[in-house]
């Protein structure tokens, strides 16, 4: 799972498509499971909310990209 990790760009796109599919989802329950500890005050650090929130953006920034590439071929 990506708990606590910290992806680079370049380290995301050297991911295949159906790697990323499998980050995001990843990513997508670490998000769930902070929100809910959130919710019921179990949470002990609000930064990683941040983090992951970006890191999945990250994601699809990069999904897109290869999208694109791929069309363009």
């Amino acid at each position: 799972m990506a708990k606590n990790v910290l992806y680079k760009a370049a380290d995301v796109r050297a991911k295949t498509p159906d790697q990323l599919s499998d980050l995001l989802l990843d990513l997508r329950k670490e998000q769930f499971n902070l929100r809910f500890q959130r919710a019921t005050g179990q949470q002990e650090g609000t930064g990683r909310v941040r983090e992951v929130r970006r890191e999945i953006a990250r994601v699809k920034t990069i999904q897109a990209e290869k999208v694109r590439s791929a069309g363009k071929s």
